[in-house]
């Protein structure tokens, strides 16, 4: 009996240490987080689909070109009066039929409808490629924004940390003092609050860390209610502040790279073979054809020659040739299919110019965000150290009865500030250098660090 009880007292202890260790949070690392968010996105899962698609129509339309063959057999009876072929007469009675056939036949020519058919379905399968290339992008983009605001949710919260501990220090210093008469009771009202207000800060910045993650797993398609943290990612700020890539430079690279200005280059080539091959079909087709058959006949009741010699030599029959079908009148179906395939023509030539107008537009912006990036990292840095000089003068003052606890709560607010600043300043330079990239076109997951 004492036996078991102890072997249930060790099974608790070890599924609770167990739960303990399942509930520690995880650690994702930037690249695994933009990995999960490229397998699981949906857009891109529903994209890659439609690729598969793409790809076996352009091979179907390939092969379309070539002849088509079938096989084709039947086998039924007939009761009653039925005229039978091998001995040239009506026969009444019951006769059992085998037929059976194959057949080949082959366009010559539609007015290059079936060329013009392929060359569609190869555009459309060149710009869905750089369709899948584009929202990849699109992936990487979205994850690293929502990662980017979790890790400075992350470096916020740390901030507002140590501000709890330091207000939490400088208010037992001055407890200590008031009960000494060194300082006034008002400044241990002044840091009480002070203390308070930082604590709030930080269960504020909690609460936004916890709302960013829940938002990042969504992107991710994993479960929102699983807490985990992000991993620091160990930048190279000085390389990034240093670039001195042109707007020029980052065009042509945009005109050249980018996936959708190349979709909507396709797409508008599509569209215009797809208008080719619809206005083929007012021309005559030629078809050649050639088929090769034979068939069994058993009449009932009566002798009937063997199966071998009527199928195989009896009632062979080979059959070829072309055929010629000439368009008239279809009540201007062809005209209308022609005009509708027209407008798809034209509208896909208005996507492309805007698709270029967008480019230019998209890396204008990305370079012009990024150049104020630099600078306001340049300048967050340069404010944190003044920040941080004048807080330390400040405590120095109050420490010497010089300053008051007012002045010194408002240069410590404006240190915490100018801290925030910098990480902010910081992950924004990051985000707006992989958006340069994204501009370009030339973002991709080897890039992400």
């Amino acid at each position: 009996m004492k036996k078991v009880f102890f072997t249930l007292i060790a099974s608790c202890f070890l599924l609770t240490l167990f739960a303990q260790q399942q509930q520690l949070p995880p650690k994702l690392t930037f690249k695994e987080a933009v990995k999960i968010g490229l397998q699981n996105n949906v857009t891109l899962n529903q994209q890659k689909n439609q690729l598969n698609y793409t790809q076996i129509n352009k091979t179907s339309s390939l092969l379309q070109m070539g002849p088509s063959i079938q096989a084709n057999g039947n086998a039924y009876r007939n009761d009653g009066n039925s005229f039978n072929q091998n001995e040239g007469r009506v026969v009444n009675g019951v006769i059992d039929f085998v037929n059976g056939s194959v057949s080949a036949n082959m366009p010559v020519f539609n007015g290059l409808a079936n060329m013009n058919q392929y060359r569609q379905a190869k555009n459309f399968n060149d710009a869905q490629l750089h369709q899948v290339q584009r929202s990849t992008q699109d992936v990487i983009r979205d994850v690293s924004d929502q990662y980017l605001v979790c890790l400075l949710d992350q470096e916020l919260n740390t901030i507002n940390k140590e501000n709890v501990a330091t207000q939490r220090v400088q208010y037992d210093q001055i407890k200590e003092q008031v009960t000494l008469g060194a300082k006034a009771e008002a400044d241990l009202y002044n840091q009480e609050y002070q203390l308070k207000n930082a604590e709030l800060a930080l269960v504020r910045s909690q609460n936004k860390l916890k709302n960013d993650i829940a938002v990042l797993a969504l992107t991710l398609q994993i479960d929102p209610t699983i807490y985990f943290e992000v991993e620091h990612v160990d930048w190279d700020v000085n390389a990034v502040v240093a670039d001195t890539l042109s707007f020029e430079q980052l065009y042509a690279t945009a005109v050249d790279r980018r996936s959708d200005l190349k979709q909507a280059e396709f797409g508008e080539k599509a569209a215009q073979y797809g208008y080719a091959s619809v206005k083929g079909r007012y021309y005559p087709s030629i078809n050649a054809g050639i088929e090769y058959g034979s068939r069994y006949n058993y009449i009932h009741g009566e002798d009937n020659r063997s199966f071998g010699d009527q199928f195989g030599k009896d009632n062979t029959a080979l059959g070829y040739g072309f055929s010629l079908s000439i368009p008239i009148y279809n009540g201007l179906l062809f005209r209308s299919q022609a005009a509708f395939s027209k407008v798809t023509y034209e509208n896909a030539k208005i996507r492309h110019q805007n698709t270029e107008m967008t480019v230019k537009s998209d890396v204008l912006r990305a370079y012009q965000n990024f150049q104020d990036a630099k600078t306001n990292y340049e300048a967050s840095a340069a404010q944190l150290r003044a920040a941080e000089l004048t807080y330390q003068m400040e405590l120095e003052r109050y420490n010497l009865g010089i300053s008051n606890i007012v002045q010194l709560s408002l240069v410590n607010q404006t240190y915490v500030r100018a801290q925030g600043d910098l990480k902010s300043a910081l992950f924004n330079l990051m985000f707006q250098k992989l958006q340069i990239s994204y501009a370009a076109g030339t973002l991709q997951f080897e890039d992400i660090p």
